[in-house]
């Protein structure tokens, strides 16, 4: 088997392979700074690989057989995916601009590409039949709709076609990103006799679908005829000893890549997505399997400061939830932390809150997103979800002493929601209330802040309640934030409300 790189360095892996050997995929992955260990975890235990984390903040490798596709989009906790076709540890750059990018030039035409082609077809083929049983889907719901036409939501009719393709993810077993508000609630299948079928597809195309094209990396039109494949080149570097830019770099490089294959360039309608990542002497060549990213799986109504589901999923696997757990997110926001706990921990009891009636309001609408989706699916008995949103004050919450397990909750940064000034009475007030509500001695909170300086002083002044355990440092959306693992002491919290 041909392969871009070793998973560690006892696995160097043999030769390629002969033919009929099992096609094996060496996937790259972004994932939210900070949790790239989380990320690895959930690969190991769902996939049962061990991941390598690259020296690029943000980025995990493993190998899997390209029949795990499926499974791989599945993933909860990466952003963007793409497969790797080789990468180089320790490159060396010309220091003279001019040889640096033709020593990259002529990179192109000697690495493998071959194999990696095969699984960016294998990853299109299930993309498109992912399309085609959505569609269906799509047009059952329609119909249902007509029938039993009971005055319900708006938006419900099927939308155009261009717009579904948009809102569907690269490949088997992920929901829609791109689509807002009830349109995702109609493109949605079962997780139970769905993936059955993605992994049917994926074997299908592996003994012999992706043969029928006429070679590899070529697409063809409905016709049958070969069409030329459109593509672009995107260059991420990061490292002060390059003498060229990221552009210069993309266009050098993609002018090498159209040569060697005849595609045609194009920035916006591509097929191909050809990843140059340049980290410092590391050099990872790649090609996207992700059109849009997957961290937007959940949220059909967002607002101003919506959580990625990725960085909501690390944040709540951080706290370990056990089941029967009471898990609260008091300021929830359009609740991307509660729904995904509810998806993904179902045997906990999730509870949503929000000062904020905007906000509970699309928390609630999407909570209502996810109900549509259950009762779409064909193999499910249960239509509720262990999930519950209520407006309330976070600093006086209707909840009794001692009632929770976990809090989990993404902090006013005092940026687009309330000011660093507010925060100096809002996160001492914050953390005493988190302390009388949780259960002292095994109770736990992960809390994710920008302000850290306020969020350390107001820790300092309640660390009769509260220890500090792991700190995690993220970046959101261009901010340095961390995210802080608290366990609750011992000590009893004051309850001032002696009606409980």
């Amino acid at each position: 088997r041909q392969r871009g790189m070793a998973e560690t360095e006892a696995d160097q892996g043999p030769a390629p392979a002969e033919e009929g050997a099992e096609l094996v995929a060496v996937i790259g992955a972004t994932v939210p700074t900070g949790f790239e260990v989380t990320a690895a975890e959930e690969v190991q235990e769902k996939l049962g690989s061990a991941s390598s984390i690259s020296r690029d903040r943000g980025k995990i490798y493993f190998e899997v057989p390209a029949r795990s596709l499926p499974q791989v989009h599945r993933l909860r906790s990466v952003d963007n995916l793409f497969v790797v076709v080789q990468e180089f540890k320790d490159y060396q750059f010309k220091e003279n601009k001019e040889d640096a990018l033709k020593d990259l030039e002529d990179l192109v035409k000697n690495l493998p590409w071959t194999d990696p082609l095969k699984v960016w077809e294998l990853n299109n083929s299930l993309k498109k039949k992912k399309t085609k049983r959505r569609k269906q889907n799509l047009q059952s719901t329609a119909s249902k709709e007509k029938l039993h036409d009971d005055g319900g939501e708006e938006g419900m009719a099927p939308k155009d076609t261009s717009n579904q393709e948009d809102c569907v993810q690269s490949t088997a077993g992920v929901e829609p990103t791109g689509c807002q508000d009830t349109g995702e609630k109609q493109g949605v299948e079962s997780r139970n006799g769905e993936e059955e079928q993605e992994e049917e597809d994926a074997k299908e195309e592996l003994q012999g679908g992706s043969g029928s094209q006429s070679k590899a990396g070529e697409g063809q039109t409905s016709e049958g005829e070969p069409k030329v494949l459109k593509f672009r080149v995107t260059c991420n570097r990061a490292g002060d000893k390059h003498s060229f830019t990221s552009n210069e770099a993309a266009r050098d490089f993609g002018g090498a890549v159209q040569e060697h294959f005849q595609w045609k360039a194009d920035m916006t309608g591509f097929d191909v997505e050809v990843l140059l990542n340049i980290h410092n002497n590391e050099v990872v060549v790649g090609i996207a399997l992700t059109e849009e990213s997957l961290h937007r799986r959940n949220i059909t109504h967002f607002g101003p400061t919506t959580l990625r589901s990725t960085l909501a999923y690390g944040m709540l696997r951080l706290c370990d939830p056990q089941p029967t757990d009471i898990i609260v997110d008091p300021m929830c926001g359009t609740g991307a932390i509660p729904i995904e706990g509810a998806t993904e921990w179902p045997s906990c009891y999730h509870i949503a809150g929000d000062n904020n009636p905007q906000a509970v309001k699309r928390a609630a609408n999407n909570i209502c997103s996810l109900l549509k989706k259950n009762e779409n699916k064909e193999s499910s008995t249960s239509l509720g979800i262990p999930l519950d949103i209520i407006q309330w004050d976070i600093c006086n919450l209707p909840l009794r002493t001692g009632s929770v397990d976990i809090i989990v909750t993404d902090m006013p940064f005092g940026k687009r929601i309330g000011s660093k000034k507010k925060n100096w009475d809002l996160y001492p007030a914050c953390l005493m209330e988190m302390g009388r509500i949780c259960t002292p001695g095994t109770g736990r909170a992960v809390l994710l802040t920008q302000d850290k300086k306020c969020f350390a002083k107001a820790l300092s002044r309640l660390g009769h309640l509260w220890r500090r355990g792991q700190t995690v440092w993220v970046n959101v959306g261009g901010l340095h934030a961390a995210v802080y693992l608290l366990r609750r002491t011992w000590e009893r919290a004051d309850d001032k409300r002696t009606f409980w």
